[in-house]
C-alpha cells in the first residue's frame, strides 16, 4: 500500500507539472489511463484558480504545432493502428493530432516510427494514449515500466545551448526529468538547418524532457530576433 500511495502522489507531481509546462492543459479530460486521473485533485493557484488559468492560458494564443518521432516495438503496431485503422483514427481525433506510421525499413526491424504532428497538448494527449495502449496490451513487463525512445529536431543554432557548457544543460535535464537525452555529435543538419535530440525514457519523464528543450529552443530563437532587430547590447546580457 505504501508503494502504490507513493507512485500515486508521484503521479499527481508529474501531472501537475504537465499543467504548468502546457498552458491550457485540461488534465482532466485527458483520460490517458483508465484508474486514478478522475481521482486527482484539482491544480489550483494562489487565489483558488484552475490550473490552465494559473498557467496564463490565453484563448487568443495559436500553440505551434510540433513533430515528434516516437519510437514503439514493431509487434506493436497492429494494436496502435487497430481493425481497419479505427484506433489511430480515434487517436488522433481524440488528440488533435495527426498520427502517421512510417513504412519499415527493412524486413526485420524491431521498431517503428511514430510521427506525432499537433500542439503540446495534442502531443502530451497522443503520446500518452500511445505509452497507455502498450502497457494495456501487454507488450512491455507488468512490472516494467514503458519507456521509448523519442526524437525532436531542434535547429541547429541552439543545439549548443540543450547540451551545454561541458554537457552541464544536458545533465541537469537528466537530473531533472529522469529522461535520458542524447544530443548525438558530429550530425549533419537537413535541409530545414536542423539536428534530432533523442530521448529515452517514461511517458512524464519524456513529456517533462520534450518542453525543456523546447522552452530553451524558444529562448534561442528570441534572442536570435533581438539581434536582428538590431538590440545586441540585450542579447550579450542574457
Amino acid at each position: 500500500m505504501r508503494k502504490l500511495r507513493e507512485a500515486y502522489e508521484n503521479d499527481v507531481v508529474a501531472l501537475n507539472q504537465q499543467a504548468n509546462l502546457i498552458p491550457g492543459l485540461n488534465l482532466s479530460a485527458l483520460g490517458i489511463f483508465s484508474t486514478g486521473l478522475s481521482m486527482l485533485p484539482s491544480s489550483s493557484g494562489p487565489h483558488g484558480a484552475s490550473s490552465s488559468s494559473a498557467a496564463g492560458y490565453n484563448p487568443f494564443f495559436m500553440p505551434e504545432q510540433e513533430v515528434v518521432y516516437l519510437f514503439i516495438p514493431t509487434q506493436a503496431v497492429g494494436a496502435i493502428i487497430g481493425k481497419k485503422g479505427q484506433h489511430i483514427k480515434q487517436l488522433a481525433r481524440f488528440a488533435g493530432a495527426s498520427i502517421k506510421i512510417a513504412p519499415a525499413e527493412g524486413v526485420e526491424v524491431h521498431e517503428r516510427m511514430v510521427i506525432i504532428t499537433g500542439t503540446p497538448e495534442a502531443q502530451f494527449k497522443a503520446q500518452g494514449r500511445i505509452f497507455g495502449k502498450l502497457k494495456e496490451e501487454n507488450f512491455f513487463n507488468p512490472k516494467e515500466e514503458v519507456k521509448l525512445e523519442a526524437h525532436i529536431k531542434v535547429p541547429s543554432s541552439a543545439a549548443g545551448r540543450v547540451i551545454g557548457k561541458g554537457g552541464k544543460t544536458v545533465n541537469e535535464l537528466q537530473n531533472l526529468t529522469s529522461a535520458e537525452v542524447i544530443v548525438p555529435r558530429d550530425q549533419t543538419p537537413d535541409e530545414n538547418e536542423q539536428v534530432i535530440v533523442k530521448i529515452i525514457g517514461h511517458f512524464f519523464a519524456s513529456q517533462t524532457a520534450q518542453r525543456k528543450i523546447r522552452e530553451i529552443v524558444q529562448q534561442v530563437k528570441s534572442q536570435e530576433q533581438r539581434h536582428q532587430q538590431g538590440a545586441p547590447t540585450l542579447h550579450r546580457s542574457k
